[in-house]
């Protein structure tokens, strides 16, 4: 392999890899009867924003994700971030099935939780090799806790569920 194509080959996999993890979540993410009929807090953002505020996580992380990558020796320091990478995303995709297919924002608000923190575990992981990289994550955990309260108050003016 040639140095070009070894350069694209990290940029090929986080953009892939965020398209994948956006895409299930969006298939995922029911905007019917039940979810409209949700009482909402005052401060929720519009339904529109979500869609731009995501794209920009995604890329942020994804950029973030090849920086580190890039930056990290080879072998576990490499492992790590793939295993820190894998569990956010499978976190992401299991919050909008929790909350929207299964239409349990009780149990969803435990899993945002883990959400958090696994955003929190990647801006470790990926801030060992790439203090840039782990700068463009924060918007992502500010981003998760939003999601979090927002949740919790969906919980609180619409329970039990």
């Amino acid at each position: 392999m040639d140095g070009s194509s070894g350069r694209w080959g990290p940029i090929l996999v986080a953009a892939v890899s965020a398209m994948v993890v956006a895409a299930a979540g969006a298939w995922l993410t029911t905007l019917g009867p039940w979810y409209r009929s949700l009482q909402v807090p005052s401060w929720k953002p519009p339904d529109w924003a979500f869609g731009p505020v995501w794209t920009t996580i995604f890329t942020l992380t994804a950029i973030a994700g090849v920086l580190a990558w890039n930056a990290a020796p080879d072998g576990s320091e490499r492992a790590w971030l793939l295993a820190a990478f894998a569990l956010n995303g499978i976190l992401n995709i299991a919050w909008s099935g929790v909350f929207f297919r299964l239409q349990r924002p009780d149990w969803a608000l435990i899993e945002v939780a883990a959400l958090w923190l696994s955003v929190a575990l990647l801006i470790l992981v990926v801030g060992r090799h790439s203090g840039l990289g782990a700068l463009l994550l924060l918007p992502y955990l500010v981003w998760v806790g939003t999601a979090a309260m927002l949740n919790w108050s969906i919980v609180r003016l619409n329970g039990p569920f």
